[in-house]
């Protein structure tokens, strides 16, 4: 017992024992991030994974008004929608490579109709609470903040290039 009380001891002396974790853990799909949407902030969750956009917003039945969720592609494309197993009524809002708003339409609770993009070159979606572009007057050409979107990018542990968003500048 003594010399299981005595190499506790030595193991919590600085230098000795166990080293800290210096690398802090990637944040989770639950996690929120605040990202703009022309001027207009809003707190995103992030859909990355095959996974989590599979899943979306589908069962949630609450959404705060300046919440809602960005989809990443890894390439330009036509995208495309539905509101399986989704309680909500939503907007979603597609924007190209640029983060340039190019369309926005409404979705429907539980409406399992695809809502496909006219486009063919757009690689984010974010889906709110139906009636928030009009709301927030957020129109065709509204720049989604691809700044902050790299960022949370980097916070969930993805890396920001591998869906075309510029590397941070080097220190």
């Amino acid at each position: 017992m003594a010399r299981l009380t005595l190499l506790l001891g030595l193991a919590v002396l600085p230098g000795w024992g166990l080293q800290r974790a210096t690398a802090v853990a990637p944040k989770g799909a639950a996690e929120f991030f605040s990202i703009a949407v022309g001027d207009k902030v809003l707190r995103l969750q992030l859909a990355v994974t095959g996974p989590e956009m599979e899943r979306g917003l589908m069962g949630r039945r609450t959404l705060g008004a300046e919440e809602g969720m960005v989809f990443l592609f890894p390439k330009p494309q036509r995208l495309s929608f539905w509101m399986r197993n989704t309680p909500l009524p939503l907007d979603i809002g597609y924007f190209d490579a640029a983060g340039r708003l190019r369309e926005h339409y409404p979705l429907y609770p539980f409406d399992e109709t695809s809502v496909a993009s006219r486009a063919d070159d757009l690689q984010f979606a974010v889906e709110v609470n139906q009636g928030w572009f009009r709301a927030n007057q957020v129109k065709r050409g509204a720049v989604l903040d691809l700044k902050a979107l790299a960022e949370a990018l980097r916070q969930r542990g993805f890396d920001p290039a591998m869906y075309g968003l510029k590397p941070r500048p080097s220190p």
